[in-house]
């Protein structure tokens, strides 16, 4: 029987390995640190800034002449929760190599982008794969989309993880 301090040494082991326990592939540090963040930056942009053009690229045949207040607040806060977004990718993943951390935030972005493609159905489900009709804002909303669930996905899978140098380190010791 292990004595407490043995089970406390242990313990702290297992959360140490779980803070070191994996190695993240490049492909996955270069989409979500970097290349991801900057796409939801510019979707930030244009849904704060450039609202007539968002929302004509979203609908032409929907968008009125002058954009309502409601609907300009309304794209004012989806800005802001690409902002959101985007700080997360970079700011939060960055910060942690606790594997549990990791998959709870890509797990959360997951389920968001399934919300995202289901929010594009009343534009018809040609939307959803109907390449030839997307237009800018389509790319980004549908193929775009598609990559990052499917990266997320493939994470928390386990696709193309492995174990840390310091975890190897670790169990010569």
């Amino acid at each position: 029987m292990a004595s407490q301090g043995q089970q406390k040494q242990q313990k702290q082991q297992q959360q140490q390995m779980g803070q070191v326990g994996f190695r993240i592939h490049f492909i996955y540090r270069f989409f979500f640190f970097l290349v991801e963040p900057i796409s939801a930056l510019v979707g930030a942009y244009f849904s704060h800034f450039r609202q007539h053009e968002y929302l004509s690229l979203l609908n032409a045949s929907s968008t009125p002449e002058q954009v309502p207040l409601s609907t300009s607040v309304a794209l004012s806060q989806l800005a802001n929760m690409y902002l959101f977004f985007a700080l997360n990718e970079a700011i939060v993943l960055r910060s942690t190599a606790d594997l549990r951390v990791w998959r709870a935030v890509l797990f959360v972005l997951l389920l968001a982008d399934f919300g995202h493609l289901w929010s594009l159905r009343q534009l018809g489900l040609g939307v959803y794969y109907d390449v030839a009709g997307w237009n800018v804002s389509d790319l980004g909303n549908v193929p775009w989309v598609y990559l990052g669930a499917t990266m997320r996905m493939c994470f928390l899978a386990g696709i193309g993880m492995g174990e840390s140098q310091a975890l190897k380190n670790k169990k010569k010791v």
